[in-house]
């Protein structure tokens, strides 16, 4: 984990690391569950999000986000009733966070796999991040 003193920072993964990246971390799983998975839940917090090009950001605490390459402020309504507004980071990182939940919760019939376990990881590495993120009280407005 973190050392509680230091920020957790992001940062951009470039063009030329992209597929090297995900496919490190979550392998042929990335194309196949995650990736959709986010692009759901994005387009259900957020109706107004029509796709586009999303931009992908590693954690210096290991873990991994993707969010919307846009300025875009969206309209949420969050499946807890809540409604509001985020920027496409924090949509990005909502999204990421309800993926990681549900993909968590096993890809097999016996709710275990390597790949679940990874989710539940990267679920915990992005709530740290997320804690010291300026959208904090958004993103948890979302997720809780």
């Amino acid at each position: 984990m973190n050392d509680m003193n230091q920020p957790i920072a992001s940062r951009l993964v470039p063009e030329a690391e992209r597929m090297a990246f995900v496919d490190r971390l979550f392998g042929i799983k990335y194309v196949l569950k995650l990736e959709p998975t986010v692009f759901h839940f994005a387009e259900h917090l957020a109706a107004d999000n029509k796709g586009g090009y999303w931009d992908f950001y590693e954690l210096s605490n290991g873990g991994f986000y993707m969010a919307p390459r846009t300025n875009t402020v969206f309209a949420v309504s969050f499946p807890n009733g809540r409604e509001g507004e985020m920027t496409a980071d924090a949509l990005g990182i909502a999204a990421c966070l309800y993926t990681y939940s549900n993909l968590s919760f096993g890809d097999d019939r016996t709710g275990t796999g390597a790949f679940a376990e990874t989710c539940a990881k990267h679920y915990y590495l992005l709530r740290e991040f997320m804690f010291g993120h300026t959208e904090v009280q958004s993103i948890l407005k979302a997720t809780n």
